[in-house]
């Protein structure tokens, strides 16, 4: 069952959550900046890390219908809709970016959700999906919304993007500092000392992939070769032919 999104919003609202919410927003900044003039999408609860794509010609904030919706940015300009997970209300190939973040742990089926992210995004667009880390400390913190769900290894989070038919090209991890509300204060500092010493407890998976262009190679077939038949015979044997008629017969064999 996914968290209710007044859960959400309660949590990011919180010193950990606007801490774990400046980790992640570097994380996708130092990816994707700048999006001018692109076509964005931010799926499950992505809200929190989608401000800095406000430069973008299009950004929509898609949240499933078990989690519930939100006015985004505000009530006045609302840019947020209810979605069913498997079957997105987006044409194909419309979104050049996409940014999934709470969408995987709790779907009823990751890899239809991932295929649906895959035809809503345009060739060559750039998804980077976010999930709670197996070994993470923040996948045991009910108190959170990465303590719920299903969490993923590097390499299960791979295998599904791939089975969606997208490309991974890369990954990190992001959430070091322990998901408690007094150490929210040192996140940042954290934050750069775990990546070093102890890269195995990060809280959060972040994989980024395209959807790749593939180009048809034209096939050659073998065709039989035509082959005429002479209209008019060998000059030679013309020559010939007049020479016997002149002689009244044709010659015999001694």
């Amino acid at each position: 069952m996914r968290r209710d999104v007044l859960d959400l919003r309660a949590f990011y609202a919180s010193p950990l959550g606007r801490a774990a919410q400046t980790m992640v927003s570097a994380k996708v900044e130092e990816a994707w900046a700048p999006v001018h003039g692109l076509d964005v999408l931010g799926l499950g609860y992505a809200t929190p890390f989608l401000k800095l794509n406000r430069g973008a010609r299009r950004i929509v904030a898609a949240m499933p219908a078990a989690q519930g919706v939100e006015p985004w940015p505000d009530s006045s300009r609302n840019l947020a809709c209810l979605i069913d997970e498997t079957t997105l209300p987006f044409p194909p190939a419309l979104f050049n970016r996409v940014l999934a973040v709470h969408a995987l742990e709790e779907s009823g089926d990751p890899l239809v959700l991932m295929r649906e992210v895959s035809r809503v995004l345009s060739p060559n667009g750039r998804v980077i999906v976010a999930v709670a880390a197996r070994h993470g400390l923040w996948t045991h913190a009910e108190g959170t919304p990465f303590g719920h769900g299903r969490p993923f290894t590097s390499h299960q989070l791979k295998t599904l993007i791939a089975d969606a038919d997208l490309e991974p090209t890369g990954w990190t991890r992001a959430l070091y500092v322990p998901p408690l509300p007094w150490a929210a204060p040192w996140a940042d500092g954290v934050e750069q000392l775990g990546a070093r010493l102890w890269p195995g407890f990060a809280g959060l998976i972040l994989m980024e992939a395209i959807k790749p262009v593939f180009a048809l190679k034209a096939q050659g077939k073998r065709a039989r070769a035509r082959v005429f038949a002479p209209v008019l015979a060998p000059a030679s044997q013309v020559t010939a032919r007049r020479s016997r008629s002149a002689l009244g017969g044709t010659p015999h064999s001694s």
